[in-house]
Order: structure tokens, then C-alpha cells, then sequence
């Protein structure tokens, strides 16, 4: 993905994705709520030229940068004790203009990088779980096979791995053949599928098939998902996403609030709305209460669940607050010795970080409709 370290994240729509926009867009009209869900969450929006000298290209530094056999690691970060995340490719069916990797720098593993992974995962028996993420791992079936054969094969210590993906949203069809036999095959961990599900309509009749497909097949599915302006933002959409999916049987993990990223202030809501949203969703009785998510915020140290008492302190000079949190410095240093304190975060007394967070506003003017030239502009592939 050339260009993105300078903030080019370039846009990339799938056909199957453009044949919804423009469903959406000749049934409903581009200034729609139905098409601008779509849109907002896929199109190019001017306003990701609008980048600070401050905003971060990363959503958070987690490299494990240490070498194995004179070899670096390469696609390994580590936030937490018992889970590590494995990065196959960066490649996409299409690109989320939301994306908390869309600055990364593009690659795709090497099987001694896989192999080199699998031994520092080996070696850490604290380690029992492994996030399969990029970029999307279905895009890689037969690099994701590889890494699923050595995890069962050579990581024993390895009880859960999770696969992060799109695909079902993005390009369906890719959900048979090859790609059922490689997440079939029998192992002795238990395997999940996290996917994005933003808005209900994205529950496509397409869809529905090739996430019930892979249910059949055994795997675990559950949905976390960022809070994004124009798109869920309201209680409505909210209610129907959550209803769809318990009876989908699709589980409820993180509702995000929106990351700072480069390019991306368009669409965060502040975190107060958010709050005022997961109380509407956690103490109504619109759906089940085992659809019900936490409302969580990817910080520099890590993923913090937001409560009424996570706040300590709001700079509204600064636009920032700062989040109470339970990791210890000294954990941290622990399992990723590579891992640098940002300079967001304060350390207490007894070893416990909490970190200044950038929140977002509710301008829903801020954020540029898309028009009709853009949604159908050419889309490079």
C-alpha cells in the first residue's frame, strides 16, 4: 500500500462492496443514512488530508523486537500476558477508511518469519493464545493454513487462536472451498473468527450465508466493532446491530470508541456520547443481554473498558483525558522487554498506568458527505 507512511491510505473497494454502494445509493440517494453506513466506512473522504503534526501513524507500539536464532521477529506484537498477536499480511479485500493499520508499512510473512514466531511462542508458556490479524488472514489461506498447521503442530502451550477478518462483509464467495478445508481441519486448539460488523445493514443475505457457513464448520463467531459518526452512532442502529447478531449467534466482544489515528478525526465521537450509548444498550431491555458489549478504548498501553469511573482527569486545552488503568509498568517490561513507555503515560506509586487518551467531538457536520463523484470514482486494485 504505497504511500501510506505519508497518509495515502489509498482506497480499495471489492466489487462485491461497490455492487451494495450502488444498491444503496439508486434505492435510498448518496445523502441517505443507508448509503452514507456504507460509504463513510469505505469511500475517500477529503477530510483525511486534514492530518496534525501530533496525530500518530500507529494506534499503539507493541513490536516484539527481539531475535531469534540472530533473526528478527517480524509481524509479533504483544500487549498482554497470555495473548499474542501474529500478523500474516497487511493485504485486504477492501480497505476500512477507519483501519487502525492503514499507516502501517505493507508486508507479507515469509515462512521462516511464521517458523521464527512459532518459537518465540513456544518458548513463553505464559502464552495460550494467538490473534491472527494483518490485514485480513483469509486473504493468505495458504500462509494462514501454515501458521495454523505449526501452531498445533510445535506450540503446545497454545489454547485458543483467534482469526481477525472481514471477508464475510467484504468478499463472501471467498468463504468455500480451499479456504473451509484449511479452517476444518482438525486441531487441538480451539479456533474463533472476529469479525467487523458496523452497521445491521452489512448483514447482507451474502453474508448471512458465509458466516452461518463457517458456524457450521465448528468456528466461534464474534463481533467487535469501532463507534463511527454517520454510520452507528445513534441507539437505533445500535439496537437493530446487536438483535441481528444474537440471532445470527454471533457474540457481542468491544464496541470501540473510534481510534486517533492519522486522518481519522472525522470520525470520532466524543466519549461521552459513547457513554450515554453503551447505558441505552447494557441497561435497557431492547435484545438480550448476551448481546450486550463492552464499550472499550485502544490506548497506548492497551485496550481499557470505559466506565463512568475510568476518567481521572480531562484537558480541554489538550482535547485529551486521562484513563485509569490496570496494567503495571513492571508486567509489561515483563513479558515484552522490548516495549518503551509513551510519554501519554503516568505511573503511580504501586506500578499502575493510566494514560492520556485524545477524545473526539460531536460535529456530525464535521464529517464531509460523501458525494456522488467520489463514491464513484475509480477504484485502483
Amino acid at each position: 500500500m504505497a504511500g501510506q507512511k505519508h497518509g495515502n491510505f489509498r482506497e480499495l473497494i471489492s466489487p462485491f462492496l461497490q455492487s451494495k454502494l450502488d444498491e444503496a445509493r439508486a434505492s435510498y440517494g448518496v445523502g441517505s443514512r443507508a448509503y452514507q453506513a456504507l460509504a463513510r466506512q469505505y469511500v475517500r473522504s477529503p477530510a483525511e488530508a486534514d492530518i496534525h503534526a501530533s496525530d500518530r501513524r500507529r494506534h499503539y507500539e507493541a513490536e516484539v523486537s527481539g531475535e531469534l536464532a540472530g533473526q528478527q521477529l517480524k509481524g509479533v506484537e504483544r500487549l498482554y500476558r497470555r495473548t499474542v498477536l501474529l500478523e500474516p499480511t497487511t493485504a485486504c479485500a477492501a480497505h476500512c477508511r477507519w483501519c487502525l493499520r492503514g499507516q502501517y508499512d505493507s508486508f507479507t510473512l515469509r515462512r521462516e518469519d511464521i517458523d521464527r514466531a512459532l518459537d518465540y511462542f513456544a518458548l513463553d508458556g505464559e502464552i495460550r493464545e494467538v490473534l491472527i490479524t494483518g490485514g485480513d488472514p483469509l486473504m493468505a489461506g495458504k500462509m494462514l493454513g501454515y501458521a495454523l498447521d505449526g501452531i498445533a503442530d510445535r506450540v503446545p502451550n497454545i489454547e485458543i487462536v483467534r482469526i481477525g477478518t472481514r471477508v464475510p462483509l467484504q468478499d463472501p464467495g471467498l468463504v468455500s472451498g480451499a479456504l473451509l478445508d484449511i479452517l476444518q481441519k482438525p486441531r487441538r486448539f480451539r479456533l474463533e473468527l472476529g469479525v467487523h460488523v458496523c452497521h445491521p445493514s452489512e448483514f447482507w443475505p451474502e453474508s448471512r450465508h458465509a458466516l452461518r457457513t463457517l458456524m457450521d464448520a465448528g468456528i466461534r463467531i464474534y463481533n467487535q466493532h469501532p463507534l463511527l459518526k454517520g454510520v452507528n452512532d445513534d441507539r437505533e442502529t445500535l439496537f437493530r446491530l446487536y438483535d441481528d447478531m444474537r440471532h445470527l449467534g454471533v457474540e457481542a466482544h468491544y464496541l470501540f470508541h473510534a481510534i486517533p489515528m492519522r486522518g481519522m478525526a472525522h470520525h470520532r465521537t466524543s466519549i461521552d456520547r459513547g457513554f450515554a450509548l453503551i447505558s441505552a444498550l447494557t441497561s435497557g431491555g431492547e435484545f438480550s443481554g448476551r448481546a450486550k458489549p463492552h464499550y472499550c478504548a485502544m490506548t497506548d498501553i492497551g485496550k481499557i473498558v470505559l466506565y463512568h469511573g475510568s476518567i481521572l482527569q480531562r484537558d480541554a486545552d489538550e482535547g485529551t483525558v486521562l484513563l485509569r488503568s490496570q496494567y503495571r509498568l513492571q508486567d509489561r517490561q515483563r513479558y515484552n522487554p522490548s516495549w518503551q513507555l509513551p510519554q501519554s503515560v503516568l505511573v503511580d506509586a504501586e506500578g499502575y498506568m493510566s494514560v492520556w487518551y485524545p477524545d473526539g467531538v460531536d460535529d456530525l457536520d464535521a464529517a464531509p458527505a460523501h458525494t456522488e463523484a467520489s463514491a464513484l470514482s475509480s477504484v485502483e486494485c
